[in-house]
């Protein structure tokens, strides 16, 4: 059977800001914008002063807004790293 959810996790020097099931991950980066789903191939990619949205099933869109992060996407586990907290995090539709 297919997992259909991603295992994300972000983490910075100062603790793991998030650890959960997600159904998908959107952001951009200077090739435009991007999604990543359950089942996505190896991707790695560097994301400045952009969004971060993951949602989570059954619950609003988490936003992060962090002023650096490497999202590291390998067999249904997302880790984005990042060297700050975010400037804040919000619930969005």
């Amino acid at each position: 059977m297919i997992n259909p959810t991603l295992h994300v996790r972000i983490i910075s020097p100062q603790s793991l800001l998030l650890d959960t099931q997600a159904e998908s991950i959107s952001s951009r980066n200077l090739q435009g914008n991007f999604d990543i789903l359950p089942q996505h191939a190896n991707f790695l990619t560097v994301v400045e002063k952009q969004p971060i949205i993951v949602r989570v099933k059954n619950q609003k869109p988490l936003r992060f807004d962090l002023p650096l992060a490497i999202i590291f996407a390998t067999e249904n586990k997302v880790n984005i790293y990042t060297y700050a907290l975010p400037q804040n995090v919000e619930d969005r539709h």
